[in-house]
């Protein structure tokens, strides 16, 4: 039977599916890692879970790793759909792991089942208090964040107005938009036309605060988006079909990386770059670059990845 189970585990694995691990598995095995974002989102983000590999309030960082990582999901994702991937990718490579779910406004059966929709300043004060606690818990004086999508941009809020820059060594993007999407614009020219701020958007306050012009923008960018001291590392995807331009990754006194300039057979849109096996080195090198590691180039599909 014990045979058995570990067939039908390494199967399921394969297909995409982020399985839990097993009682009787012992804390130094592996965690099964999957890189394909839509199967595992959907699967395996059960609201008021956590990924795996997060949220272990014991975990101690190591000399090898002195920083906590805290995970930063995007528009309608919590701590768990976002981060199936990087959760338990990033707890085998010796991180301890961190992920919240913030922005959570809608008025839903499941509190926390979708979140990044309130003003993204807000959403700030609430990642202020995560990094607190995770600080608190682990001894450490910084923390790196990876953020996807709206978790790219948001954190820097927090990290240029509410003090974060003294807490954060090393911001990671995955699918950044430093000078918002194109795909905002329609929102705010509705908005103008009846009259309500940007800030007031019902149902998606942050949707609309994406938009270029926005105040909330405006604040991001005042005087360059980059704060002093902090390390920022940029991967972004020529197929991104929600950040429009692509481009609007790229932001000066950053590292800007294009996956296609390394990879050509990498086809991973907006969701599936979170998932991503190509960008996924990127990240492990932008955590530990005295270490780097060689990028495989294998092939990606859209939203569904590898295998």
């Amino acid at each position: 039977m014990r045979r058995l189970a570990v067939v039908l585990s390494c199967l399921l694995a394969s297909a995409g599916l982020v399985l839990a691990a097993p009682s009787a598995q012992a804390a130094d095995d592996p965690l099964p890692v999957s890189y394909s974002f839509l199967p595992t989102a959907l699967l395996g983000g059960i609201p008021g879970s956590d990924a795996p590999g997060t949220n272990d309030w014991s975990c101690k960082p190591t000399p090898a790793h002195p920083r906590p990582v805290v995970l930063v999901h995007g528009t309608a994702g919590n701590r768990a759909t976002n981060w199936q991937t990087y959760g338990p990718l990033l707890k085998n490579d010796g991180y301890c792991v961190f992920a919240l779910t913030y922005g959570s406004t809608l008025p839903l059966p499941y509190p926390g089942a979708l979140g990044g929709f309130g003003d993204m300043r807000a959403s700030a004060v609430e990642l202020g208090a995560f990094v607190d606690q995770v600080l608190a818990a682990t001894g450490a004086s910084k923390v790196d964040l990876i953020g996807h999508s709206q978790g790219t941009l948001m954190p820097n809020y927090y990290v240029k107005y509410l003090g974060g820059a003294a807490k954060v060594g090393s911001y990671i993007s995955l699918a950044p938009l430093w000078h918002g999407t194109q795909l905002a614009g329609p929102i705010t020219l509705i908005t103008r036309l009846f009259g309500i701020p940007a800030d007031q958007v019902p149902v998606c306050t942050a949707c609309a605060q994406f938009a270029p012009g926005t105040g909330f923008m405006d604040q991001i960018r005042a005087g360059g988006a980059a704060a002093p001291g902090v390390h920022y590392v940029n991967i972004m995807s020529r197929y991104d079909e929600l950040v429009v331009p692509y481009t609007s990754g790229i932001e000066a006194g950053m590292t800007n990386l294009v996956l296609q300039d390394t990879c050509k057979l990498d086809f991973a849109e907006h969701f599936e770059i979170a998932a991503d096996r190509n960008a996924a080195v990127m990240v492990l090198n932008a955590l530990d670059p005295a270490h780097p590691k060689v990028v495989p180039c294998v092939p990606v599909l859209p939203f569904l990845g590898g295998f």
